[in-house]
């Protein structure tokens, strides 16, 4: 949700932009500004658009992708903008939307090639049948943390591909080929990080907000429970009696969580249930080594593998 504080400042920060008037052309220049809502995705656009881009990250990898503060220096980075990739499926719903409208840039508009709503083509679990916002749910759409999953990251790579070249068809031929590169380097990836979790298959897990289903998904783990009632609700004390009841009789001993999520309450329930709460950053950047899509993975599976095996 965006404070009215915050928003005035967005909205005066509009003085340091362009008037209302269309935006120019881009001036020629060596590389792209390229523009993503989260640390992922620019570490995506960087693997497709390498030296002929250069990448920013509005949020930061220790936030919450729902809830990120809107400052005056995102219009005017916004306003500068060649392209803009935004996780979509309504990520951003509570904080892009006003950036964008005082930006004023045609070039990242919704209907520009210049702006890459990547979750096109990705096929989004937990569509609700129904909606009511004012109970706490926010993934109106269906669930929008799916870059979790490398299969939906090898079609995320392939639509930044072509809104890039599409941008700049002059090096359309490069982003072709570092596309080939990347998705090739996703496949073999998936195959190792598949073997080493192939021995937990169907091992119960618990997380505090729904944004480990994708990965849950994709590896063949079962998510029995979430610490959050409802996305972006806290949790009651009668619920979270259910939590603890469902891991007891589940045998689930794994918590996840991440950095900017309630640490208290998971060690609390952790500690009546006999598990251990494992913090997995979703950002890369956040840990040593994980600056990459591929670090930020193998740091995620390494770490759940050792959680699931006990440490063993």
């Amino acid at each position: 949700m965006i404070h009215t504080t915050h928003l005035m400042a967005v909205m005066a920060a509009a003085a340091l932009v362009a008037p209302t008037a269309p935006t120019p052309a881009p001036p020629v220049r060596a590389k792209l500004s390229v523009i993503a809502t989260t640390p992922d995705l620019a570490a995506i656009a960087r693997e497709i658009g390498g030296d002929l881009i250069d990448v920013k990250s509005l949020a930061k990898g220790t936030e919450d992708p729902h809830f990120v503060d809107p400052k005056p220096s995102h219009v005017v980075t916004l306003n500068r903008a060649d392209v803009l990739l935004e996780g979509g499926a309504e990520l951003e719903l509570g904080w892009l939307p006003p950036l964008l409208e005082s930006a004023r840039n045609d070039r990242i508009s919704a209907s520009a090639p210049g702006h890459i709503n990547t979750a096109q083509g990705i096929k989004l679990l937990e569509i609700p049948t129904t909606f009511d916002r004012a109970k706490g749910d926010v993934h109106a759409l269906g669930n929008p943390h799916y870059l979790l999953d490398p299969v939906n990251v090898r079609l995320v790579g392939a639509t930044v591909a072509e809104h890039l070249s599409a941008v700049d068809p002059r090096n359309a031929a490069t982003f072709a080929a570092n596309l080939k590169r990347f998705q090739t380097q996703v496949d073999a990836k998936l195959a190792e990080w598949q073997k080493t979790l192939a021995p937990f298959k169907g091992v119960k897990i618990v997380t505090y907000h729904k944004d480990f289903i994708y990965l849950a998904t994709r590896f063949n783990l079962d998510v029995v429970e979430n610490l959050e009632p409802k996305p972006g609700i806290a949790p009651s004390p009668a619920h979270l009696a259910r939590v603890i009841e469902t891991m007891k009789s589940t045998g689930a001993k794994v918590i996840l969580v991440q950095p900017f999520q309630n640490r208290k309450t998971a060690d609390n329930v952790a500690r009546q249930t006999g598990g251990v709460v494992l913090e997995l950053p979703h950002q890369p950047g956040v840990r040593p080594g994980t600056d990459s899509y591929f670090g930020l993975m193998d740091g995620i599976v390494k770490s759940l593998a050792g959680a699931l095996g006990g440490g063993k």
